[in-house]
């Protein structure tokens, strides 16, 4: 399995639609100057499955290299179906992960994020303690 694949498209996920959208105007923005079907497909895609199938055949057709290598070799008998079979089967499997490393890193997220709070109010309150 191609894991770095995989990683840089929940990466290109959790950028563009967890953390851009939060990290100032700029970048709503320029959501806003795009034509509205660019914005519905924006809005649409924010499901890290239909967006990382996307990203997924991106990546793909970026890097030539597949999540599986069994779809790079998919059986005769597919013909010249085969590589656009074979890329429609990457691309969903990559969806998947994605979706799932998307839900790994929320589930992870918050009681991380909660621990973080938990520390800082304890070192302020013992930095006003001494």
């Amino acid at each position: 399995m191609n894991v770095e694949n995989v990683l840089l498209g929940i990466a290109v996920h959790q950028l563009f639609w967890e953390h851009l959208p939060h990290w100032g105007r700029w970048f709503n923005r320029l959501l806003g100057m795009l034509p509205k079907p660019l914005q519905a497909l924006y809005e649409q895609w924010r499901c890290p499955y239909c967006a990382g199938f996307w990203i997924g055949l991106s990546v793909h057709a970026a890097t030539g290299r597949w999540v599986f290598d069994a779809f790079a070799q998919l059986p005769s008998f597919w013909g010249a179906a085969g590589v656009p079979l074979g890329w429609f089967m990457d691309a969903l499997v990559f969806a998947t992960l994605c979706k799932l490393g998307a839900l790994v890193v929320h589930a992870i997220g918050l009681p991380a994020l909660k621990g973080l709070q938990a520390k800082e109010i304890f070192l302020a309150q013992k930095a006003k303690a001494n």
